[in-house]
C-alpha cells in the first residue's frame, strides 16, 4: 500500500493564473494538479506551459507532490506539454492524461515519454494518471487500467463524461454505474480510483455527502476545483482514531494467525482471515501511516 502516495485531495490549479499558482503552495491538498488543458484558453496555451515549466523547476514546487494535466492526445499542444514536463521531472511529479479512450492512448503516451526521457537523459520515469471522461473511455476502462506500467490512478471526470453521454451532471445515484466501473477497474490492476470534482464553489452539505459516498464505494480520494473544498475532502478520506485502532488490532490478529498456523480466527465478535488484511492496510495508508 505504501508504493503509491496518498491522494485524498487533488486540487486542480489553472496553469494560466499566476495568482492561483502562487496561492496553491500554501494549501493542504495532497496533490496539486497544474492544468494546461480545460482551464487554459487556446490563446494562452504556450504561455501557461512556459509558466508551469518555470515554477516546476523551483525548490518550493519540487518539494510538493504535483501532477500536470497536459492537453489531450491529438491536440496541437500535447507533445510540447509532455516535453516540458519531462524537462522538470522529479519523483513526486506525475502526468495526467485527459480523455483516455483506449489502451492505445496510454501506449502512445508510454512511447512519447520514453523518447522524451531518453532525449533529456532523465533518471526519472514519470508516472501517469488517466482521466476517464468519455463514453468510449468508460466502455474500455478495464483494458485502460491494465495498459501501462506507469499508470497510478484512474480519475472519473464528470463534466466531459456527462456531455459525452448526453446527460446532465445529475444526481449522485445517476453516476453509480460509472463510479463502480472505475473503482473495479482500478482495484483489479492495483491503481488508485479517484473521484471527480464537485462543481459548486461553496463547500456545502452535498459536498460532504458526495465525499462520504465516494469513500464508501471504494474511492481513495477526490479532485477539487476550489480550495474551500479541501478540508471537507481530507476529512472524509482520513480514517478516524477508532478506525485506525481497529485496523491495527485486525492486523495484529492476522499476524497471530500466521504465527499460530490458523487460516481464520474469532475476532471482535466475528471471524477474520487474510482476505481482510488489504482493507486494514488501506485504512492505515489513508491515515498517512506507513505500517
Amino acid at each position: 500500500m505504501a508504493t503509491l502516495p496518498r491522494r485524498r485531495s487533488c486540487l486542480s490549479v489553472p496553469g494560466a493564473s499566476d495568482k492561483m499558482l502562487a496561492k496553491a503552495l500554501s494549501l493542504a491538498a495532497d496533490e496539486l494538479v497544474l492544468d494546461l488543458e480545460d482551464a487554459v484558453p487556446v490563446g494562452d496555451k504556450d504561455a501557461a506551459r512556459d509558466r508551469v515549466s518555470r515554477i516546476l523547476a523551483s525548490p518550493e514546487w519540487r518539494a510538493r507532490r504535483v501532477a500536470v494535466r497536459v492537453n489531450a492526445i491529438g491536440t496541437p499542444w500535447c507533445h510540447q506539454d509532455v516535453l516540458a514536463v519531462v524537462a522538470t521531472a522529479h519523483d513526486a511529479l506525475t502526468l495526467v492524461v485527459p480523455k483516455v479512450e483506449s489502451p492505445g492512448d496510454l501506449a502512445f503516451m508510454d512511447r512519447l515519454l520514453a523518447g522524451a526521457e531518453a532525449a533529456a537523459s532523465s533518471p526519472v520515469r514519470l508516472g501517469l494518471q488517466a482521466l476517464i471522461e468519455t463514453a468510449r473511455g468508460l466502455a474500455a476502462v478495464t483494458a485502460i487500467a491494465g495498459a501501462s506500467l506507469r499508470l497510478e490512478t484512474l480519475i472519473l471526470g464528470y463534466a466531459d463524461l456527462a456531455s459525452s453521454l448526453g446527460r446532465p451532471p445529475g444526481s449522485r445515484e445517476s453516476w453509480q454505474s460509472a463510479q463502480d466501473a472505475v473503482v473495479v477497474a482500478a482495484r483489479a490492476h492495483g491503481l488508485q480510483p479517484i473521484d471527480g470534482p464537485y462543481f459548486r464553489i461553496v463547500a456545502d452539505e452535498t459536498l460532504g455527502e458526495d465525499c462520504d459516498h465516494a469513500r464508501r464505494i471504494g474511492f481513495d480520494g477526490k479532485w477539487a476545483i476550489h480550495p474551500s473544498h479541501l478540508a471537507t475532502i481530507n476529512a472524509a478520506f482520513t480514517p478516524g482514531d477508532e478506525e485506525v485502532a481497529a485496523a491495527r488490532a485486525l492486523l495484529a490478529q492476522l499476524d497471530r494467525n500466521r504465527t499460530d498456523g490458523f487460516g481464520a480466527s474469532a475476532f471482535a465478535g466475528g471471524m477474520v482471515d487474510e482476505a481482510m488484511r488489504l482493507s486494514a492496510l488501506r485504512t492505515l495508508h489513508r491515515a498517512g501511516l506507513g505500517e
